[in-house]
């Protein structure tokens, strides 16, 4: 049962404002480790099937294994185990060293659905139908204001430790802070769609594009198939009505048919932007997700993205609030250090696939081949590919001198004691070492697992997957300051 204003607590450790998978993903870590959480969504609750997301990538089904949830995730959409573009273009996922070697199409209220009712277990207080409306935090408290407006009109006030805007594109928590989105709109006038076809494509995704066009089909799995299609020569308001017979036409130019598409049973018209927020944090305040940075839908990156800043922040805010940390403020603003490149490095390379789909000069479309020849012949060239778009290569910066291995992605590796995304479960650090290694007095929770084979190499595993500290030795003094934040 939502939680109402009248029950709800008014004072908590953080509020998150919205409630898509990047705030349920945030709220139910934090609420998993103790903390009192409040998530305000201003739309009533309701799940609705009106979803543009629809591409769970690897790195991010690697993330929700960790919170038990990828498994049943899985079984909700279908597999997608290479991304084929204008030809010859294509990368082989299957390729990916992960238990899931492929991109899962499903809706975005399935990873929602999951994600709500892990939030809910926790404990987290849904606050459906309430909008923020201002904040206020100053140097000298240590806690953020909200207020907010409740279904009813009345307006309420909340105080958090900490306050992280989820709240999408157009954030009022953004806005609150004043803070800048520059950017730019990269396309316009992008229909989208979910219908029934009568008949079904050959291939499991199915896009192009002709320079003036493109088009894009995907199934869900269930009957359902997603369409995407842009057509120069017709560019509208997204508030303008979207004709079926518009998306129909656009599909047979770039494709050569519709596949008998009917039965629209959601249509829409959206705009494409490439916008990064300059700071992902402003005192007590984050952003995340689309909150803080937005891109083409160009190789399914926006949700994923998202979840990851998410569970990026989650151990961090966790970490500071139960004093498990000896320098909050810089483990804090590692977010942004950390996160930022990331979301600048998705807006670059999802906009050179939708630039490559719109490419209509003679150069633009010997530069197209010339990618698809790179891509399809160099292998290593092909690797980096499939590493960054499915989010398995991404990695953080290093401290000088750092083992090579710190700040990278850790495998799920097989321990003694089990598989390491399981043993993450309990949002706590892993310490990974040979057999006969004394577990070292830790001021953070702490599981110790032990390697299967005669390997030396001892690791210290963040509750994110990441790993935070490496050494080719068990040295107890090496492991004692490894494990103090």
């Amino acid at each position: 049962m939502t939680t109402t204003p009248s029950t709800a607590p008014d004072t908590v450790d953080v509020l998150v404002v919205g409630a898509g998978p990047t705030g349920l993903l945030l709220a139910g870590d934090l609420a998993a480790q103790g903390l009192s959480v409040a998530l305000a969504e201003r739309r009533p609750h309701e799940t609705s099937n009106t979803t543009r997301a629809f591409a769970v990538h690897a790195r991010t089904l690697e993330l929700l294994d960790t919170r038990g949830v990828a498994d049943e995730l899985v079984k909700t959409g279908t597999p997608l185990s290479a991304f084929r573009f204008f030809g010859k273009l294509s990368l082989d996922l299957s390729r990916l060293h992960t238990r899931f070697p492929f991109v899962l199409i499903t809706p975005q209220y399935e990873v929602e659905r999951l994600l709500e009712r892990r939030a809910r277990t926790s404990g987290v207080h849904f606050r459906y139908g309430t909008e923020l409306i201002a904040l206020h935090q100053d140097a000298s408290s240590d806690t953020v204001t909200a207020e907010l407006r409740e279904a009813n009109d009345s307006v309420t006030t909340l105080r958090a430790r900490y306050l992280v805007g989820t709240d999408g594109v157009h954030s009022r928590v953004r806005q609150a802070l004043g803070l800048p989105f520059p950017g730019q709109s990269v396309i316009r006038s992008i229909v989208l769609a979910d219908v029934r076809l009568a008949e079904e494509p050959p291939d499991l995704l199915t896009v192009n594009g002709v320079g003036d066009a493109f088009a894009f089909i995907v199934p869900f799995g269930d009957g359902w198939y997603r369409v995407m299609g842009w057509n120069r020569a017709h560019q509208a308001a997204d508030s303008d009505p979207v004709d079926f017979d518009e998306l129909r036409e656009t599909t047979r130019r770039v494709l050569g048919t519709d596949y008998g598409m009917h039965d629209a049973r959601w249509i829409s018209r959206f705009h494409s932007d490439e916008r990064q927020v300059p700071a992902y944090r402003t005192g007590r305040v984050f952003l995340a997700g689309d909150a803080a940075h937005v891109h083409s839908p160009a190789g399914g990156q926006g949700m994923n993205t998202g979840l990851q800043d998410a569970a990026n922040l989650s151990w961090k805010l966790s970490a500071v609030l139960r004093g498990q940390t000896a320098a909050p403020e810089a483990l804090l603003d590692s977010y942004h250090a950390e996160r930022h490149p990331v979301g600048t490095m998705v807006l670059r390379s999802s906009g050179a696939l939708v630039r490559l789909a719109m490419a209509r000069t003679p150069l633009q479309r010997t530069v197209r081949a010339l990618a698809a020849t790179v891509l399809y012949t160099i292998r290593p060239a092909a690797d980096k590919a499939i590493g960054q778009v499915s989010g398995i290569s991404i990695a953080y910066a290093a401290p000088r001198g750092a083992h090579p291995l710190t700040a990278k992605r850790a495998p799920d590796l097989s321990l003694q004691e089990g598989r390491l995304h399981q043993l993450l479960r309990d949002g706590t650090f892993v310490l990974v070492t040979p057999v006969d290694t004394t577990t070292p007095a830790s001021p953070i929770p702490l599981v110790h697992a032990h390697w299967k084979s005669d390997r030396t190499t001892s690791l210290l595993i963040r509750p994110d997957g990441y790993i935070a500290w490496a050494g080719d030795h068990a040295d107890p003094a090496a492991l004692q300051t490894a494990v103090t934040l």
